[in-house]
């Protein structure tokens, strides 16, 4: 049976990225896409592992043939993800989950509408000041930028099926994982795999 494309969103410091981590460690029937990007690679990292590597013509030249389910210029470099890449990974029955922007999401949804897209909210905005500060990466007034981003992100929360408070770790994967396995059950899906031959 054909994997579903899991779209995962939500506020900077809000913990997309650790959720995602904890959802790999659990569980082998997901693959998290791997982003393409013309930036260089850094010391360890791995080309098909961490990000596809593509020079800058590459790149433009990808977005031409509409390689990319959705891509984005940030600062001087590109990102996207392949839509190759994840075409395999669901062929090969795993769930694919991208860790996505809500831009990026919006281009996602425009392509796959039939993908689960899930939104990822702090128990409060208090709560997400905190966080942000508590990471100790950034000075007051990146810390001021990235909580008006947010609450901007906030208002594409009407866009996704899906909202899931990320108050503790642990509950919030499960409760992810459990989305997850509800759509795998869904009527439609089973008839699009099996048609209406049920037995």
């Amino acid at each position: 049976m054909q994997g579903n494309l899991v779209v995962i969103s939500g506020p900077s410091g809000v913990g997309k990225g650790t959720i995602c981590r904890a959802l790999m460690e659990k569980y082998n029937d997901l693959a998290l896409s791997v982003s393409a990007t013309t930036r260089k690679a850094r010391a360890g990292e791995t080309d098909g592992k961490e990000y596809f590597f593509y020079s800058l013509e590459q790149f433009e030249e990808l977005i031409k043939q509409e390689a990319f389910l959705e891509w984005a210029k940030v600062f001087d470099n590109y990102y996207g993800t392949s839509r190759a890449y994840v075409k395999k990974v669901l062929a090969e029955g795993k769930d694919c989950i991208l860790e996505i922007d809500v831009q990026g999401a919006m281009q996602v949804k425009k392509k796959c509408p039939e993908a689960i897209f899930i939104f990822l909210v702090p128990p409060s905005k208090e709560e997400l000041a905190r966080r942000i500060t508590g990471r100790g990466t950034e000075n007051e007034a990146e810390i001021q930028k990235r909580l008006k981003m947010a609450a901007q992100e906030m208002t594409y929360l009407k866009d996704y099926q899906y909202v899931v408070v990320n108050d503790q770790v642990e509950a919030a994967t499960e409760k992810v994982r459990a989305i997850i396995l509800a759509e795998r059950c869904k009527l439609s899906r089973w008839l699009n795999c099996h048609g209406e031959d049920l037995f």
